[in-house]
């Protein structure tokens, strides 16, 4: 990593490139379990969906947490009660937005721990909201 010019911005740009790796590989786990995505980096006022899927006739909306180790807790660990309410709000902002009525609707989320070597280590738990 380069060094830090002080400003903190070489920081950022590590954690919003680990976050596009995890992103990548959460895409790719949903892929080969089957769903469909159908969205990536949704934004509105709100927020963000990192990913929208279809899981058969399920709409499922995933977030994502990506970590390079466990020392500041498991990924899935960052996802409070709060982040799931507002997880549920971007789900209806981007029902709406699309003017789709899916017959049901799901949180999931991915974790992605990417270790200094070897292969990400990949946790998906469906319907936490």
């Amino acid at each position: 990593m380069a060094e830090d010019s002080g400003d903190g911005q070489q920081r950022v740009r590590a954690k919003d490139a680990l976050g596009a790796y995890g992103e990548r590989v959460a895409a790719a786990h949903l892929v080969a379990a089957g769903m469909t995505v159908l969205d990536r980096n949704w934004r509105c006022p709100i927020g963000e969906i990192d990913i929208v899927a279809r899981d058969g006739d399920v709409l499922v909306v995933c977030e994502v947490k990506t970590r390079s180790s466990t020392a500041l807790g498991h990924p899935l660990e960052a996802v409070t009660a709060r982040k799931a309410a507002r997880l549920r709000r971007l789900a209806a902002a981007w029902i709406t937005e699309r003017q789709v009525h899916p017959p049901d609707v799901r949180i999931d989320l991915v974790g992605v721990l990417r270790p200094a070597r070897g292969a990400a280590a990949v946790e998906h738990v469906r319907g936490v909201a």
